[in-house]
Parts: structure tokens; C-alpha cells; sequence
């Protein structure tokens, strides 16, 4: 279901297992775990039923993932192994439009939920941190998992990684920045300029 969905991002999913290393969880609960997630998907439901027109959803929906998700951590992962050759300079501005680009194309996929609801069905503890998963029930069609990962790495609980129906959120978006940097010819300058202006 994920939008530009490549070949390269299959070939990537069937290759690879878990989407980040293992990383210190610190002091979060399985408890805390699942209240940050009954707190997210409490947000979304509420947009969802909200009435707004569209654009203002995408905006709130923008929003809460900004609230809820470990964006630098995402954008570190997403870079990958190419983040090596970036400049400090050329990394913080990745992370920025990163940020905007990932807030936008998720916020988008939020909206699809709208008319359903999204509910809590179980937790459990990982080596990353906890597994949430949770059930979206949408109109007019079947039912699928959409899986949060948390962890408190950051300092603050919040979800590092999602799956849709399976797919890997991380996964798929170091794929497709890969794609970008390889449009590119490998200038990060250029590909941090599309990046601007994709999601």
C-alpha cells in the first residue's frame, strides 16, 4: 500500500530482517510502550472522525507524526551507509527536510484511515525497545496490522519505525533516498533539494 513502492525496496524487504539495530531501550515500560501508542492512535482517531477537509487533516496528521516519531533517528537510518561521506553541515540539513518530507507522506497515508478507526491489540518487548501492534479497520475494506516500533533512545518514548500491512517503514525510505542520491549522481546538495520537495 505504501506509495512508490520500487523494485529495489522488494528486493530490500526479502533481503533484509529488522529494519535498525538493537538499541538500549533505557527506563521505558512495556506500559509506557502501549500508552505511547494508545495516545498516537487516540490522535488519530480523532482526526479521523473530525470532519476537516482534507488539507487540514494532512496538516494535523503532518503534526502528530512530528509529535510521536524519533524523526533524527529515522533520518540517520535512512541515510545509511552514504551518510558517511556527508558533511556535518550537509547531515543537518538532510535531517531537516527529511523531517518535512517523511511528516508529509505519512500524514498523507493517515488520511486513508479516514471513515475506519485504528485500535491497540498487543505489545511485546524486543531488543529495540517494544512491539506495538495494532489493527486499522477502514471503509470498505479488510482489516490490516499496522506495527509500531518504541523505543526511549532519544530521550523521549517515541515510535522509531512502522509497518503497513508488513512493510517497512525504514526500510523503504532508505531505499527510496538511496534512489534519490543515485538520481543525483550522488551530490548530496542536489538530492537534498529533490527530497525537499517530494512526499
Amino acid at each position: 500500500m505504501l506509495n512508490n513502492i520500487t523494485r529495489r525496496t522488494f528486493v530490500a524487504l526479502a533481503s533484509s530482517s529488522v529494519a535498525i539495530a538493537a538499541t538500549p531501550s533505557w527506563a521505558l515500560t512495556q506500559g509506557e510502550a502501549r500508552k505511547l501508542v494508545d495516545s498516537l492512535v487516540a490522535k488519530i482517531n480523532s482526526v479521523i472522525g473530525s470532519g476537516k477537509s482534507e488539507a487540514a487533516m494532512i496538516k494535523e496528521f503532518q503534526g502528530i507524526f512530528r509529535r510521536y516519531a524519533d524523526v533524527p533517528i529515522m533520518a540517520q537510518y535512512a541515510l545509511g551507509v552514504d551518510g558517511r561521506r556527508a558533511s556535518a553541515s550537509q547531515k543537518r540539513s538532510f535531517g531537516k527536510a527529511f523531517e518535512i518530507y517523511i511528516a508529509r507522506k505519512y500524514g498523507k497515508r493517515f488520511r486513508e484511515f479516514v471513515g475506519g478507526k485504528v485500535e491497540v491489540k498487543s505489545s511485546r518487548k524486543i531488543n529495540a525497545g517494544y512491539e506495538v501492534k495494532t489493527k486499522a479497520s477502514l471503509r470498505g475494506s479488510a482489516p490490516f496490522e499496522v506495527t509500531f516500533l518504541v523505543s526511549s533512545k532519544s530521550g523521549k518514548d517515541l515510535f522509531f519505525n512502522m509497518f503497513i500491512e508488513g512493510v517497512n517503514l525504514l526500510l523503504t525510505e532508505r531505499t527510496e533516498i538511496g534512489a534519490l542520491l543515485d538520481r543525483n549522481g550522488g551530490n548530496f546538495d542536489k538530492m537534498i533539494a529533490d527530497l525537499k520537495k517530494a512526499g
